[in-house]
């Protein structure tokens, strides 16, 4: 499976996460995402979807909202405690995304995420509370991520 991921702000590609999904046997594309410009990250991420055509689009914090203001077809979104009311204009995601977040998130409130859900008109079951802090990095998070891309 093609998996675009998205780092979120002050991250850089070849992180854990993106790391466990190739180690699972998924091509990932991971390009860098400047901080300090939304549009660009937008726009190259927006390259890369058209580019690489891939199935999902997982999206990390600051890349959940970036991921969220993609045109993306039919792929499916993965958001992970997507930080959608910092950035972005988008504030609904389509059906058949799912969104994984931790209650204890110190960075981006679960409270959030139960919006998102809510203003998208989703199922509530699209968002699935999980791991023990804002990272999503331990193996209780890494396996709902992957378990979310390829289900």
């Amino acid at each position: 499976m093609k998996i675009l991921f998205l780092h979120g702000w002050h991250s850089v590609p070849g992180g854990v996460k993106p790391t466990y999904l190739i180690n699972h046997g998924h091509t990932v594309y991971n390009p860098s995402l400047p901080d300090d410009d939304f549009a660009a990250a937008v726009r190259i991420s927006q390259e890369a979807f058209d580019h690489r055509q891939p199935d999902v689009v997982v999206g990390s914090s600051r890349g959940g909202a970036v991921a969220m203001n993609l045109q993306v077809a039919r792929a499916k979104l993965v958001l992970l405690c997507p930080a959608w009311k910092r950035w972005g204009t988008v504030r609904t995601v389509k059906p058949g995304t799912v969104i994984l977040h931790s209650r204890a998130d110190d960075v981006v409130s679960y409270a959030h995420s139960l919006e998102l859900v809510a203003n998208s008109g989703v199922p509530a079951e699209s968002l699935i509370e999980v791991g023990t802090d804002h990272r999503l990095a331990d193996p209780e998070p890494l396996a709902a991520m992957l378990w979310a891309c390829t289900s």
